[in-house]
Order: C-alpha cells, then sequence, then structure tokens
C-alpha cells in the first residue's frame, strides 16, 4: 500500500472549450483556452518550480519560482498567473532561470529555520522540495536574513520573533516557519469564504495573522483545515501529524457526518489514522472539508466506546458483558417469545442514517424477511420524509434534482429553512464562492443566518417569517409570479399538466394569497414577497434550497410540493443551475430510505402492496411478504404504551434523545420486553435497552453512503474493527441466529443483491464505483454514467404536477401561557445529537446548548447574557443559559440539540406533518424565565441515566 498520488496542477482548470496549441521545452501541448501555462507544462509531465501556486486558489504570481521565458518576448514572466497563447514557444529551465531561481530559494532559506531533520514536516515540505529542484547548495546571504526564527538574539529578547500558536486544538501556527507565500489566506478566501486570515506587516516583517492579531482559536477561523492543506511548509501543521509523524499509506472513503458526503483521503501509519485529508478528486467537495470532516475523527477511539456486547434482564439492572454468540442467542430467543406471545407485529427495528446502504439493506431485510412484518422505518421520518412524499408526488421521484456541481451556474439561489455554513458547510462554501461572482440570494429564515450577511455576501432579500407559515409565504410568492406574468408557459406546456397548472393558478392568484394578506400572520412585509418573487422568476437560473426548517413542520409536505411548484412556475428544472435541492441532515440518510427503510415502501420507493415488487424479493429471499405497510416509530411507541409492541432492534439511531416529546418516547421504550440497540456508544436510547451490540466506525467497514445529490460514494475499510465486527456483520449474525440462511461474504455482495432489486442502482457495483470514483442513480441502462442532472427531458411521472397548497395553521400556537415560538437548528462545530462531536475537541467551540433569545425578550424577563433559564412547553421543561442576540426576532427563540444534558426535545410536542408524521419540532410554543438550576426532570433523567449506564465489574458507569 502507498499514499493514494494527487497532483497539483499550480492553477486551477480552464473551462473555455476553445483549445489553443502552444510548445514548451520543444513538445507540442494543446490545451483549452485560459490554461495557465505552468498548468499546461504540468498536464505535459514538466513540473515547473512554485511555492505560493496551488490549484485549488487562483493564481497569485508571489513567489517568483516559476518563471519562464517565451521566445520574442522579453523579461521571465511567472508561468502561474500567464496564460497559454496559440504558437508560442516556451522554455522552462535556461541558464538564466536557474541563476533567479537558486537567488529567490536563497532569499527564502536566509530566514527560515533549518531544522529539517526534526520538523514535522520532514519528508512533506514543499520548501525542502522545491530547494532540492533549483538545486540549491548554499546560501549567500548566511542563514539569520531578519531572524524571526530564533526567541533571542545573543541573549536578548528577540522583538521580531514570535511563538507558535498551539490553541487551535487541532493545528498549530508557527509563524518562524512562514515563507508569506498566502496559499492559507488566499484559501480561507477563495476556498473557505471566512476571510479570516490575513497578512501583517511588510516585507520581512510581513507574517500570516488570524483576524487582528489574534489566536486561532478565537479568530473568526472556523477550522476548515483549507489553510493546514494549502500550507507548502510545516507553518501550519496537524498535531496528529507532529504526534504521530507522517502517513505511510492511505485509501480514499466517505465522511461519516452530514448528507454533502465529502471524500477523503485517510492517511494512515500501520492501524493508526494520521488524518483525514479532502480529496481533490472528491465530486461532492472537490477538495474542500469542514472542522467535522477534517478533525473530528477522535471518537472512532475514544475510552467510552463500548467494544463487548452486554445484555440485562431489567434497565435497573447493570449491564453484564457476554459473547458475541450469547448476545445474538439472547435476542433472537427475545424476539421470538414476543411474536409466539403478542403476534407477528408486536416488533419491529429502525434502520441507521449513519450506517452504510448494504447495512442499512440488510435491517430492513431482518425486518421483512426474518420478523415476517414491515415495521421497520428511520431518522429519515423525523427529518426528510416530506422530501419523499412532496418531490414524489410533483416530480415522480423522492430526491433533489440536480448535483453540487451546479450552484456554480446558479444567478439566483432561494435558501428556505436550512443554515448550509453550519449543517451543510462544504456546500455553504461553495454556494458563497457563487454569491461572490455575483449570483443573487433570497433567505427565508426566522434567523438572520450567516448567509444574510457576511464578509464579501449579501442576501438581495432577507423574508424573516414566523415559524409555522412557510406554506403561506411560497404560494405567496408564486401569487406574486402568476398574477404579473413571470410564468415561463413555454415550459409548463411542454413539461407539466396544464389543466393541473391553471386550477393550480387560479388557486395561488386569490387575493388571499397575495403578500399584503399574508403579511399579518407571516410577518414578512409585502414588498419583500414581491421583491423575491420577481428576482427568481427573472433573474436567470434560479436554485432552491430547503433543509430542516421545511420539512420538519406539520405542512412539511405541503411546503415541498409549493417548492415544486414555484421552480416548475418559472421553468427551473432540467438543467445545471437550477432545480430543487434537499440539503439532507446526515451521511446516508438519502441511502437509507432509498433501500427500503420505510413501513410502506421497499427499496427503490416501490410500494409494498404491489404485487410485482414483492415477487422480485420473494424469489430472491424465499420467504412470502406482508403486503400491509408496518408501523412508523410514532406508531410503535403508541403501540408500545398501549401494550402491542414489544420488541424492537435499532441500528444508529438515537431515539430518545433525536426524536421529539421525550417524556413519550421514553415511555414507549419503558413498556417493551426488548429492546436491541447497536451503536459506538452507551446512548441515550440505550438506558432502556436489553441487549447492546456494539457498533463499528466508518472506518472500520467497506460499503457506500449516498448523499444529498443522489451520489453513492465508497465507504473503505481502514482498520480492524475495534469491536470484532463491522455493523453488517452484526446483523447477518443476528439472522443466522434467527434461522435465516445468509451467507454474504463481502458487502460487495449485498450491492450486487442490490442492483439485481433495484432499478436506480441496476448498474452499480463497487468495481463500477471504483472505476467511475462513483455515480448518481439512477444509474442503469438508460443512464450508464448515472443522473448528475434530474428530469432533462421530461418528469419521472410523465407530466410535472402543480398542486394546490393551502395554508392551514398548526394547531401548537403560542397565546399567554407560552407566548413564545421555539425554532431549533444546528452549529457548525457539533452533529445531530453529539454522540460522535461531543466526544472529540469540538466541544472547544460548543460545550452546551444555548437559548438564543432576542434582547426585547430577554429585558420583559429579566434575562441577561450567560443567565440559567427555564425553557418550558405544553410537553415539558428544561433549563440553558441565555444567549442574547437579534440573531432572532422578538417572539422567537432558538437552541440546538446536541447535548443530552439540555435534552431539547423534552420540549418539543407530538404534532406531526400530516402525510409523512415528520415531527413539528420547528414550532414549539414556550415561555422562558429565569432558573435557579436544572429542572426537576432533568435531575430525574440524570439519575436514570447515570444508573442505566453501570456495567457489572467496571467502577464507573460508561458515558
Amino acid at each position: 500500500m502507498s499514499l493514494v498520488p494527487e497532483i497539483d496542477y499550480g492553477t486551477p482548470a480552464s473551462r473555455s472549450e476553445k483549445m489553443v496549441t502552444l510548445t514548451i521545452d520543444g513538445r507540442e501541448i494543446t490545451v483549452p483556452e485560459g490554461t495557465s501555462i505552468m498548468r499546461a507544462s504540468m498536464e505535459a509531465g514538466i513540473q515547473v518550480p512554485k511555492l505560493c501556486a496551488t490549484d485549488m486558489v487562483d493564481a497569485f504570481g508571489s513567489c517568483r519560482l516559476c518563471l519562464i521565458e517565451i521566445e520574442g518576448r522579453n523579461g521571465t514572466p511567472a508561468s502561474c498567473t500567464t496564460p497559454v497563447a496559440p504558437g508560442i514557444k516556451v522554455h522552462t529551465q535556461t541558464s538564466r532561470l536557474k541563476d533567479i531561481r537558486k537567488g529567490v530559494m536563497e532569499l527564502y532559506i536566509s530566514d527560515h529555520p533549518l531544522d529539517c531533520l526534526t520538523c514535522a514536516a520532514n519528508g512533506d515540505c514543499e520548501l525542502q522540495d522545491m530547494a532540492g529542484a533549483v538545486g540549491l547548495r548554499d546560501v549567500r546571504y548566511g542563514y539569520e536574513g531578519d531572524n524571526h526564527v530564533r526567541a533571542r538574539n545573543n541573549g536578548d529578547i528577540n522583538a521580531k520573533w514570535m511563538p507558535k500558536d498551539e490553541s487551535n486544538p487541532y493545528f498549530t501556527y508557527d509563524p518562524s516557519k512562514c515563507i508569506v507565500c498566502s496559499r492559507c489566506v488566499r484559501a480561507c478566501e477563495e476556498v473557505q469564504g471566512t476571510f479570516a486570515l490575513t497578512i501583517e506587516g511588510r516585507g520581512f516583517g510581513s507574517r500570516v495573522s488570524p483576524g487582528m492579531h489574534e489566536d486561532f482559536v478565537s479568530s473568526e477561523c472556523v477550522s476548515c483545515g483549507a489553510c493546514v492543506q494549502a500550507c507548502p511548509t510545516a507553518t501550519l501543521t496537524e498535531k496528529s501529524v507532529i504526534e504521530i509523524g507522517q502517513p505511510e499509506h492511505s485509501a480514499v472513503t466517505t465522511c461519516a457526518y452530514c448528507g454533502v458526503g465529502c471524500s477523503f483521503k485517510a492517511e494512515m501509519r500501520g492501524e493508526e489514522l494520521v488524518r483525514m485529508v479532502p480529496w481533490k478528486d472528491g465530486q461532492a467537495n472537490r477538495g474542500h472539508s469542514c472542522v467535522k470532516g477534517r478533525f473530528a475523527y477522535g471518537y472512532s477511539t475514544h475510552k467510552d466506546r463500548i467494544l463487548n456486547p452486554m445484555i440485562r434482564e431489567k434497565v435497573s439492572d447493570p449491564w453484564r458483558e457476554v459473547t458475541w454468540e450469547e448476545a445474538y442467542a439472547h435476542a433472537a430467543s427475545e424476539f421470538r417469545r414476543i411474536q409466539y406471545q403478542y403476534g407477528r407485529e408486536s416488533v419491529g427495528g429502525i434502520t441507521s442514517s449513519r450506517c452504510t446502504n448494504e447495512e442499512t439493506f440488510l435491517v430492513q431485510k431482518l425486518i421483512r424477511a426474518g420478523f415476517g412484518n414491515n415495521n421497520v422505518d428511520t431518522c429519515a421520518r423525523v427529518c426528510h420524509s416530506p422530501t419523499g412524499y412532496g418531490l414524489g408526488q410533483a416530480f415522480g421521484t423522492s430526491a433533489g434534482t440536480q448535483d453540487f456541481d451546479s450552484v456554480e451556474h446558479t444567478d439566483v439561489v432561494i435558501v428556505i429553512g436550512a443554515n448550509p455554513t453550519d449543517g451543510h458547510p462544504v456546500f455553504g462554501s461553495r454556494l458563497k464562492k457563487r454569491l461572490r461572482q455575483g449570483a443573487k440570494l433570497i433567505v427565508i429564515d426566522p434567523r438572520r443566518t450567516d448567509l444574510v450577511k457576511s464578509p464579501h455576501i449579501e442576501a438581495a432579500f432577507h423574508l424573516p417569517l414566523k415559524p409555522g407559515t412557510n406554506v403561506a409565504v411560497m404560494t405567496a410568492l408564486a401569487h406574486v409570479i402568476v398574477t404579473e406574468g413571470l410564468a415561463n408557459e413555454a415550459f409548463i406546456r411542454e413539461r407539466c399538466d396544464w389543466s393541473e397548472f391553471e386550477d393550480w393558478a387560479a388557486f395561488v392568484a386569490e387575493e388571499q394569497h397575495s403578500p399584503e394578506a399574508i403579511e399579518e400572520f407571516t410577518g414578512v412585509p409585502a414588498h419583500l414577497v414581491r421583491g423575491a418573487a420577481r428576482l427568481f422568476a427573472t433573474g436567470g437560473n434560479g436554485a432552491i434550497y430547503y433543509g430542516l426548517g421545511v420539512t420538519e413542520h406539520s405542512q412539511g409536505s405541503t411546503t415541498v410540493m409549493a417548492i415544486a411548484n414555484l421552480a416548475m412556475v418559472t421553468g427551473n428544472i432540467g438543467r445545471p443551475g437550477v432545480g430543487v435541492n434537499p440539503l439532507r441532515g446526515q451521511n446516508n440518510v438519502q441511502g437509507s430510505c432509498d433501500m427500503g427503510s420505510f413501513p410502506h415502501e421497499l427499496p427503490g420507493y416501490r410500494h409494498v402492496s404491489d404485487d410485482a415488487t414483492r415477487e422480485i424479493f420473494e424469489k430472491l429471499w424465499g420467504v412470502a411478504l406482508s403486503n400491509e405497510p408496518g408501523l412508523r416509530i410514532p406508531n410503535m411507541l403508541d403501540a408500545a404504551v398501549d401494550g402491542s409492541f414489544k420488541g424492537i432492534y435499532i441500528q444508529g439511531e438515537d431515539i430518545l434523545q433525536s426524536d421529539p416529546d421525550t417524556k413519550h418516547v421514553a415511555a414507549g421504550l419503558a413498556a417493551m420486553e426488548c429492546v436491541v440497540v447497536q451503536d459506538l456508544f452507551l446512548n441515550e436510547t440505550a438506558n432502556y435497552a436489553h441487549v447492546f451490540l456494539p457498533g463499528s466506525t466508518f472506518l472500520e467497514k467497506d460499503g457506500t453512503f449516498t448523499n444529498a445529490e443522489r451520489r453513492i460514494n465508497r465507504v473503505r475499510r481502514v482498520m480492524t474493527p475495534k469491536n470484532g465486527y463491522a455493523d453488517w456483520e452484526i446483523t447477518q449474525k443476528l439472522a443466522q441466529t434467527m434461522g435465516l440462511a445468509w451467507n454474504y461474504s463481502h458487502p460487495s455482495e449485498i450491492m450486487d443483491e442490490i442492483a439485481a432489486t433495484t432499478p436506480s442502482f441496476a448498474l452499480v457495483s463497487y468495481d463500477y464505483l471504483d472505476k467511475m470514483g462513483s455515480v448518481q442513480w439512477p444509474c442503469n441502462e438508460k443512464a450508464p454514467l448515472g443522473s448528475p442532472i434530474m428530469h432533462i427531458d421530461g418528469f419521472v411521472r410523465g407530466k410535472g404536477k402543480f398542486i394546490r397548497t393551502e395554508y392551514v395553521a398548526t394547531d401548537e400556537r403560542a397565546g399567554p401561557r407560552f407566548p413564545l415560538l421555539l425554532t431549533t437548528g444546528r452549529i457548525l462545530s457539533q452533529y445531530n445529537v453529539g454522540a460522535q462531536t461531543r466526544r472529540t475537541d469540538n466541544v472547544v467551540w460548543h460545550a452546551e446548548d444555548r437559548l438564543e433569545v432576542h434582547p426585547h425578550d430577554a429585558e420583559l424577563r429579566g434575562i441577561r447574557d450567560g443567565d440559567w433559564v427555564r425553557l418550558a412547553s405544553r410537553s415539558g421543561d428544561t433549563t440553558l443559559r441565555a444567549l442574547i442576540t437579534d440573531r432572532v426576532a422578538p417572539g422567537v427563540v432558538y437552541t440546538t440539540f446536541h447535548h443530552p444534558t439540555t435534552q431539547a426535545n423534552v420540549i418539543t410536542t407530538d404534532f406531526s406533518d400530516w402525510a409523512t408524521n415528520c415531527p413539528e419540532y420547528k414550532v414549539t410554543a414556550v415561555q422562558i424565565s429565569p432558573s435557579n438550576g436544572p429542572s426537576g426532570w432533568q435531575v430525574e433523567y440524570d439519575e436514570q441515566a447515570r444508573q442505566s449506564r453501570r456495567i457489572a465489574g467496571k467502577l464507573e458507569a460508561a458515558e
């Protein structure tokens, strides 16, 4: 094994279709117009020395190493900033160029530490490489330079020296090794878009500075790692590399955090992970990353991780470690007993959106073929199930229409109910880059997110609607487009059902749907709605990106259909730069849906009542399948409380922390007789478990994830599972113990079964993915290369369907007792329920959940920033500290849900989407008041959790 090779071409590729032919060092080369001479040389295999150039950022031309000579031109221009031209003859190596380059290198080395043998970058230092490339053998200027290298000169304090900045938990900044190439500054600006770094000083006094001469952790730096990746020396270095040393082999795999699905090189020494480096050929992230994927992998070796199976008779008992065989036998016998005693429908399972497609496929297969029912559900129920329903109704498919590259071609973007810079940061950076290039932005969100205004971007319109009024605002946008004659009639007549459009157009044109009519209850000024509608309809390519702020409402499915209506009425479907794009929350939430994790659908979104579809699986699996839809998660919990549902197998989900109305979830779990939890840690749900099966991390398994753009990416095992087995093997062993004749030897065989039974995956195999890098479903004979853009020539369902979207106010309303509205979301450094990120150094940035409160609401209640407050709703109460901010509007409060000590979902209610039962997390009527400490429920919960996590023979409870 060796490191996965990557070529740095020095400057970005040109997109021009016009070709130019030139001669470099006697070789004729043809490249696209606009290509730099440096890149053209590299593509021909001719490496021009460089230090300030890298193909992740635009050319800069400051290091003066990449100089060339062009016949017929004076001087020695920089090859990185000089574009190719027809017929020119370029020389990259002449005696004149050699002398200049040596002189330049001498200047660099004269003010650089010469500790190469003990330097962390030894073996991976471009300065070292370039010194060798130019033949540097001596430095005429000595090695003192302006001396930023030593803390003292002849015993005296050196005011020009700066100490190493080790404030960031993941990397160090050593100013003495900085060559001021500005690559880190440009990466922060051009790739990440945060603008946290700058160059301070002049000449030899120049240095990189985070913010206004701050340390890294106190600055605006978001720790995405782009600067570290760009640095050609040891100035910015991962602490893991300093501790472990340089990696010696690597494998390309896929991040296990959000739905962007970034590709990384897992760089290893033996079975120890040295670092995760974003892969430039990753088609979702294009070489970029965020703090979670880049650095927050420490949970995989955290001391809290459970590595041995455990069982117990009652949840009040301590856990008892057992062998794998004993755990399987106990779980299987309990499921059989329960079904014999209470009936076939008395057990079910929940698949994981963090596990692979193959593992998810096996869990739903176990439920259907082993349990004999369709009682299977997934966390998509509580996030994007309205996407599946709404887009399925309008377009005929249950997924987004574009790839992430599409954003580079958009002219107007609507972001509704999403906060990409925090929840999907790599896509957020790509979006910000397009906005800096001139695209216009419309933000529809109760909260003033970073996209509304941040360095060098500002939304053209921010519609700060009241939580729960999405449908009204979206219908009002359509009202303006229809009544002002801005609809794309040609597209509608060709691609959509005209009679349904006429009915819908008459509906939205009614006065009750006008911006003026809805202003009173949405809180959005009518002129903003009208301006946003006109911009979207007339601004060119229009794309809509949305998140859980759309779906997690009682009218989530209706809003998704309203979004589809808006895309169709403006003709923004079926080409690059447009489309309807759900930003999926977890790494494989799209895949878990694709794999048949819903109780009414088999893999490929085919209903269980369809005889032909069931026959495919029945022949292959050798069992009869039920044609009756099973129970959804809320129905399972209700049935458990009623006494008819008694056993559940939960793989990689923490429903006690992530699902709404925590007390109801706890009551449902407590009423069951066999709860089997398969996870990395004793999570909150495990407090009520009887069997615990330790899971494996994404680093310890082979498989695939499917991201938000339908991209199927490989996950590759880089280390032996610390628990002994990958998750798919655990599910197979359980199935075998229950009498099923499964005999998979590798996940690739599971994918072959998926491809054989699921039309949209027909050509997908591990060999094909290794060849292509990744593909987007549908990938079949009609689309052998996959489908980056959907609905190009027509909708999957035939004609696009316009659907009336009547606004119906949620039953969860503010009143005298609960006058505020709570909405929830995520923060950049933490992920979902925090089980992974809380066990990393990311807690430096977000050690607790905070409640954002508008200054007006805080003043009325005597609350100051940092005070403990009681947050109460009709469902329950909890306490957390206040964060006073005008990001939220008066009457609205906001918090995250990453920390179980807060248990924000004890506040949320059981109201849900009318079509899919997706919970209404985003609207909860609450009251806040000063507090002296934890609520009574929190005290009880903490004690119950502590008792539940006891392990026999261990001194301390696992956390």
